[in-house]
């Protein structure tokens, strides 16, 4: 097989192939084989029918010839794609250009391949996520919420603070409505939980006991009302004194002290787990907003949007739920449905390509070796030999998207390692630890397979 590729418009590649004789030859045997467990021919057994017979009784060998055609022309068309090392991202439209009846066979396949996207400024992104810092406010918050089970309530005259527990009457009464009015007699409100209506907080904090509140507030969809409050009682929550005693008889620690050192690992080890799980997405998002939305192919964006939908929906059946089901359920329609699958597609695709484009720009690629050892990983994961892979990998047409993943590890790591990450104030936080007080160690040996899932939501055999 002789394949060679020829660039055209709007990013699609003619692929012109040649077929060996000895391949057609090949081609041929292997239909003649398929042909004779169908063909029914008195006096021979299915199976066992010589193939000069088959021939004769099928037509003649332009018959033969034609159905190896048909059925061959996937596999040559995968393995000249192989060896040309081109990427299609989507369906061939293929032309038999000679040796249909005789002779050497030869076709071309026009395909749109993947494009090659450049991108600037991958050594200047500023990622934020949450602080893995723990603040002595942070801790003394924590340490107050075991405090307040202990806690006495004490009126005060003073102006409200967030944090007080007010008594009043409530009437609200909706706007335009025929609803009847609600009314709540000595109903005790804590400030700042913002349980009663949107905007209360703001309103209450300052006044004080004895004065009226009214504001106007949404209670459902397209539904205001009007909300009378009248404050009657305001009191303060005193928390017992932190000491060795309290801590001794009212949790599980024996002193203040072991009680904040215990408190400060618990929560210094939940933010660094919190801001561990939002690194990784949020650079890859960083990264993809360097790749123009309108860069991403249609053909990809649609093709990993039936992918989404195709997982949700055996997803849910594997819950005994039906599509209509979530959509009554999610108050969605199909339309918002696709919608929201399209666009998270979006992002998907222009992740990847974002991913390739960083590969090409730090020189990224996976060496021969690198290659080899994962598909060597990859294999023994899915319990099949190397070389058992290797073949299906080649006869699929699916060399270059597997060599490319493997090289999108290498830029996971350079990402990881290359973007500043900062606390929503702006303040840099320290790599280090971000590695730190991890439950699993990670030793860069994830499979390609994991990490298509984690960085696009794609699959490499979708692409092909």
């Amino acid at each position: 097989m002789r394949a060679t590729t020829t660039l055209l418009e709007n990013n699609k590649v003619m692929l012109t192939v040649e077929i060996d004789d000895a391949e057609m030859d090949e081609a041929i045997d292997a239909a003649a084989k398929s042909l004779a467990k169908q063909v029914t021919v008195k006096g021979f057994r299915k199976g066992k029918v010589p193939k000069n017979v088959l021939i004769a009784n099928i037509g003649g060998p332009s018959v033969l010839r034609s159905e190896a055609i048909r059925e061959s022309l996937p596999d040559f068309y995968a393995r000249a794609v192989a060896d040309s090392l081109i990427d299609p991202i989507g369906q061939p439209d293929i032309n038999i250009t000679a040796g249909e009846e005789e002779g050497q066979f030869t076709f071309e396949a026009e395909v749109e391949v993947r494009p090659e996207i450049s991108i600037r400024g991958q050594r200047e992104l500023r990622v934020t996520i949450p602080s893995p810092v723990v603040t002595d406010g942070e801790v003394d918050a924590q340490i107050n919420r075991y405090l307040e089970t202990d806690a006495v309530l004490n009126p005060v005259d003073r102006p409200i603070v967030t944090g007080d527990l007010v008594t009043m009457d409530v009437h609200v009464q909706q706007i335009a409505t025929e609803a009847e009015p609600l009314d709540m007699t000595d109903f005790m409100y804590t400030v700042g939980t913002g349980s009663i209506a949107e905007g209360i907080d703001e309103l209450i904090l300052g006044l004080k006991a004895g004065e009226d509140l009214q504001m106007n507030a949404p209670v459902g969809e397209g539904v205001v009302a009007t909300y009378e409050l009248k404050l009657k009682q305001v009191q303060e929550r005193v928390l017992p004194e932190l000491s060795d005693e309290w801590v001794a008889e009212n949790t599980e620690w024996t002193s203040a002290e072991e009680m904040r050192e215990a408190i400060l690992v618990q929560m210094r080890r939940r933010k660094i787990v919190e801001a561990q799980m939002s690194q990784r997405d949020a650079a890859l998002v960083a990264l993809s907003e360097l790749v123009a939305e309108e860069a991403a192919p249609e053909v990809l964006i649609n093709a990993e949007t039936n992918e989404r939908l195709h997982d949700l929906g055996e997803r849910l059946a594997a819950q005994k739920l039906t599509l209509e089901m979530f959509l009554q359920v999610t108050n969605q329609t199909p339309e918002d449905l696709l919608a929201t699958l399209r666009q998270d597609a979006v992002r998907a695709v222009r992740v990847d390509l974002a991913m390739r484009a960083l590969v090409a720009a730090e020189h990224l690629e996976a060496t021969p070796e690198e290659i080899d050892e994962e598909l060597e990983r990859t294999a023994e994961a899915m319990g099949v030999s190397a070389d058992l892979l290797r073949n299906n990998l080649r006869d699929s047409g699916r060399v270059v998207n597997f060599s490319a993943e493997v090289s999108k590890m290498n830029a996971s790591k350079w990402l990881s390692e290359n973007v500043v990450y900062v606390d929503p104030e702006g303040v840099e936080i320290d790599h280090a630890m971000l590695r730190a007080d991890q439950s699993v160690e990670d030793d860069g040996a994830a499979s390609v397979a994991d990490e298509t899932d984690d960085e696009t939501g794609e699959s490499t055999e979708s692409d092909a």
